[in-house]
């Protein structure tokens, strides 16, 4: 098999990507041009209103794929970060602020709104001529002969040697190859919205923390704000059942009123939270990137910023495999999950360590975390550490 662009037979391909959100974008438009021939199944879907808050490391990612040129110019730079403990427990940690100069960066990443990424990377994407982009979802997966036939919505099956799952929670991609997972839903949800302050944050990552979770406003350019808000189940349920205005007043009171009179600018709406990881990240030629392969609560700006380093380790597999053996997607598999085992673990108790940390009541957790968030504060050396591992590996 050769990694020159080839004419492909419409049936068969040497890799599927199955799903059509911004992790599935990036993993056919690398795969792509490791010099597969690729087919991309993105079923038509409403616009993604969310934003996501890049790393430095995951804007190179992008920016090494030619889907970033300037990320000035599509997102938001996030130069500094402020945490403030707004509980009223006993022990509370000091607010601290954390500035990107510290580690000679002009920002730790850049706040994108994922729809402008996803017609970005489109337009990319479109323009390879070694992949083809179908508007058609997976409805079958079968094991046949040195690959996998896919039967698609449409009616047509097509034959590959490597599946690449970056189809969401709900992976149909990690159910049909039977490859389980360990699923914690959260009493908490996220609430997300886009607000107008009356004045602009300057690059600045507000994040209030309170006995149900953080309640974070990122800066979205002039004075305009993305709120991720997290909060018990009930309650959030409860907000989104009032009227504008109510929920506007709640949101106003949660802030502290220190952003002057909010603005509603997309209406409010609930996402719920759970934790998860694959039990394997990769067998017999199948590979899930993205939330197929892991999920958790949206703190520390993880989330999209894992998946991407997913993509970037699958393509350091295709890139050392030896593409004329017939078993090539066996090996690329078993290498990719044994690659991005230690990342996807050691982010996932990150996070969760944080989210757990957040929500304890216990005194001692409580005073662990404010002596925490006091030693980052005080000990630069401690701090940057801390920096670059939030900022992620890379």
């Amino acid at each position: 098999m050769s990694r020159k662009t080839k004419e492909r037979p419409k049936s068969t391909c040497d890799c599927v990507v199955v799903g059509g959100g911004l992790a599935g974008l990036v993993a056919a438009c690398a795969t792509a041009k490791a010099g597969l021939d690729v087919i991309h199944l993105a079923p038509a879907a409403p616009p993604d209103h969310r934003t996501s808050a890049l790393m430095v490391p995951s804007v190179k990612i992008l920016a090494d794929l030619g889907l970033v040129d300037d990320p000035n110019a599509l997102g938001e730079p996030l130069r500094k970060i402020r945490i403030i403990d707004a509980t009223s427990r006993l022990v509370r940690a000091p607010e601290a602020l954390f500035d990107s100069a510290e580690v000679n960066e002009q920002a730790f990443g850049w706040n994108f709104a994922n729809a402008a990424m996803s017609t970005q990377f489109s337009q990319h994407v479109e323009a390879l001529p070694n992949l083809n982009r179908l508007e058609a979802s997976a409805t079958g997966l079968t094991r046949v002969e040195s690959g996998w036939m896919l039967a698609l919505s449409d009616g047509r099956s097509i034959k590959t040697s490597l599946v690449v799952g970056a189809d969401g929670k709900r992976s149909f991609v990690r159910e049909a190859a039977g490859i389980s997972i360990n699923e914690t839903r959260h009493k908490q949800s996220a609430l997300v919205c886009d607000l107008k302050l009356s004045f602009p944050l300057n690059g600045e990552s507000v994040e209030f923390h309170y006995e149900n979770g953080p309640f974070t406003l990122v800066p979205a350019g002039g004075q305009r704000a993305n709120l991720v808000w997290i909060e018990g189940v009930e309650r959030l349920a409860e907000i989104t059942a009032l009227a504008p205005e109510a929920i506007l007043a709640a949101i106003q009171e949660r802030s502290q009123n220190l952003f002057g009179k909010l603005e509603l600018e997309t209406p409010a709406v609930v996402f719920p939270l759970s934790s998860f990881e694959a039990d394997t990240m990769g067998k017999e030629g199948i590979v899930l990137v993205g939330e197929s392969a892991h999920a958790f609560p949206p703190i520390g700006a993880q989330g999209l910023n894992l998946s991407l380093r997913d993509v970037a380790g699958l393509v350091g597999c295709v890139n050392k495999a030896r593409l004329t053996r017939p078993d090539w997607a066996t090996g690329v598999s078993k290498a990719y999950s044994g690659v991005r085992k230690a990342d996807v673990r050691r982010t996932n108790m990150m996070v969760g360590g944080l989210f757990k940390s957040l929500l304890s009541g216990l005194l001692p957790a409580q005073a662990l975390r404010a002596g925490g968030v006091w030693a980052l504060k005080k000990l630069p050396p401690l701090r940057k550490s801390a920096f670059r591992l939030g900022m992620g590996p890379g």
